[in-house]
């Protein structure tokens, strides 16, 4: 079992970096969010370095998204799922396997160029830093509620909005407070500790929860 998810991962996370969708388009997608914010905004340096980890978190979350619409949906077209589902995996694995694949080709790029891009939004280092670890701990939440809206998404043809549609409600929270723990080091009254174990227990709640939704989603729409 361990060799079948192994080889699942390398597989996925292959076709991640090869096809659309993996680390080149995310860091670019991450990198014109927080570009062009700046120039909407204006060149008041203070209210960059204020609303700067918003910006950033919102431009990780939008490209997180990225991909997350093909993570079953291409599969069950050309019948790998159904390969898939007659290993000794179990669904729920298999669901794992695809959601450890795309952070790693998607989200672990966006928490290394977070550092770099925050000091285009004069982030001081505290700031960065802690910015970089709400975003290692954070991102993982993201894909793996997107399991389950990748999963509703292969049951249709077009289902690439619908991943959006489902996903964005169930992240705002992590959203919440991810900025929370940051806005903590810009002088906030709130000890940093208090919503950094809340963003973690979030996201260990979406690793947990996320596969186990989205092999009940397939089963249902496989049937």
């Amino acid at each position: 079992m361990t060799r079948a998810f192994l080889a699942l991962l390398r597989r996925d996370l292959a076709l991640a970096l090869r096809a659309g969708g993996g680390a080149g388009l995310g860091v670019v997608f991450f990198l014109a969010v927080v570009v062009v914010t700046p120039f909407a905004i204006g060149p008041d340096l203070a209210l960059l370095a204020r609303i700067g980890p918003a910006i950033l978190w919102i431009g990780a979350l939008l490209a997180s998204l990225i991909g997350l619409d093909r993570l079953f949906s291409a599969d069950a077209e050309d019948g790998s799922l159904d390969v898939m589902a007659m290993l000794d995996l179990p669904l729920e694995l298999i669901a794992i396997a695809k959601g450890l694949a795309h952070w790693i080709a998607t989200g672990l790029p966006l928490v290394l160029a977070a550092p770099v891009l925050a000091l285009l939004l004069n982030l001081s280092p505290a700031s960065i830093g802690a910015l970089t670890l709400t975003l290692l701990v954070g991102t993982p939440a993201i894909t793996f509620l997107g399991l389950i809206g990748a999963a509703f998404a292969s049951a249709f043809r077009r289902g690439g909005l619908l991943v959006a549609v489902l996903v964005m409600p169930l992240t705002i929270p992590v959203l919440i407070f991810a900025v929370a723990t940051t806005g903590t080091v810009l002088g906030g009254t709130v000890p940093f500790g208090t919503p950094f174990r809340i963003l973690a227990g979030l996201s260990l709640a979406a690793i947990v929860l996320g596969p186990i939704a989205a092999a009940a989603v397939l089963r249902v729409t496989r049937e």
